[in-house]
């Protein structure tokens, strides 16, 4: 049975590889188009459904408060980062730059995630609630 963090590694490693993917194209071409919507589709996708399932629980605990508040407000960093690139030309250089940006900033945030918030939130959750948050996750992420 998986549990919130399988689920969560799981996303993060499908991101990782749209991201290295990303930096391999160049130009204007599909295979860049593809592979950004992909990502950006994955990355909102993901954010929605994590902080339903994973920071909303952790929210109420006065341990995993403040990790909570930092993991959303670097999510819609990210979203602004998105929204920067979309009004980007795709063959410029400038949309490679903010790229690259966008990729550090959430390669920061998955690893932070992984690293540290994990960790805190294996110790406020239970085993059952781990496993019914990973549920929830994947039913969001697949509807």
């Amino acid at each position: 049975m998986k549990n919130i963090f399988d689920v969560l590694t799981e996303s993060h490693e499908k991101q990782r590889l749209l991201l290295d993917s990303l930096m391999e194209t160049s130009g204007d071409s599909p295979v860049r188009k593809e592979f950004y919507d992909n990502l950006k589709q994955e990355l909102e996708q993901h954010a929605a459904a994590e902080e339903r399932y994973f920071y909303a629980p952790l929210i109420e605990s006065d341990k995993t408060i403040d990790l909570s508040r930092h993991g959303i407000a670097e999510h819609h960093a990210i979203d602004k980062m998105i929204a920067q690139i979309d009004e980007t030309d795709r063959s410029s250089p400038a949309w490679l730059t903010l790229m690259k940006k966008l990729r550090h900033k959430v390669l920061h945030h998955l690893e932070e995630e992984e690293q540290r918030f994990f960790q805190m939130a294996g110790k406020v959750m239970s085993d059952e609630q781990k496993q019914q948050l990973a549920n929830d996750y994947i039913q969001e992420m697949t509807h």
